[in-house]
């Protein structure tokens, strides 16, 4: 129940984009058309979800202090604590790269239409984000912490499909001149960031 409970909070009431702004930058430039942003949600969940729990036991046996006493009594005192950052930036390249070379092999078409937004979900803030907030709820199993990363990675896909369809209804909308493009996108993120504040009401147990 608390699993349960945790990935329906990390999906509409900390969502990545709408209650954190994570993310924002692919949110915004590859939110044209329903199947790009499918293609880049898809891979962030993929991110989110493969990153989250080997970046939990890279916590919880490398890098917390007194977390190396596993491999002797005297790393006791050993705290790598400072090196968390760069070891979770490094993990996420990592997967990066393989995401980057599956999506070219298998889906050259979508490879081509993230362009380089592909490989910088390394520096997608919602992925690295989501390894910081593990470490500050500090969950209690690996299977926690990847089911909130697959939570974090569905709100994150669901608001870009959804403004991506927006943006494809309103393409040949009469749009003042001023508020064409970015500009009547934020408008409606922030429209729909109002409308995810409803989920703040859900009582879970």
């Amino acid at each position: 129940m608390e699993e349960l409970n945790l990935f329906v909070k990390s999906i509409f009431i900390d969502n990545m984009i709408f209650a954190y702004f994570l993310g924002m930058c692919s949110f915004l430039a590859v939110s044209k058309n329903v199947k790009t942003a499918l293609g880049l949600g898809i891979a962030v969940t993929f991110m989110l979800t493969v990153t989250m729990p080997i970046n939990y036991a890279l916590d919880k046996y490398v890098l917390q202090e007194g977390a190396l006493s596993w491999l002797s009594p005297s790393l006791a005192s050993v705290d790598l604590s400072f090196l968390g950052l760069i070891m979770f930036i490094a993990v996420i390249a990592s997967g990066t790269q393989l995401v980057e070379m599956a999506v070219e092999k298998f889906s050259p078409s979508l490879y081509a239409s993230l362009g380089i937004f592909l490989p910088l979900i390394a520096v997608n803030c919602a992925i690295l984000g989501g390894a910081l907030f593990m470490q500050q709820k500090d969950f209690g199993s690996a299977v926690t912490a990847t089911v909130y990363g697959f939570g974090s990675g569905i709100g994150w896909l669901l608001a870009i499909v959804g403004i991506a369809a927006i943006r494809e209804k309103i393409a040949y909308s009469n749009i003042p001149a001023p508020l064409r493009g970015v500009g009547i996108t934020f408008i409606i993120t922030g429209l729909m960031g109002i409308a995810f504040m409803s989920f703040l009401g859900i009582k879970l147990g």
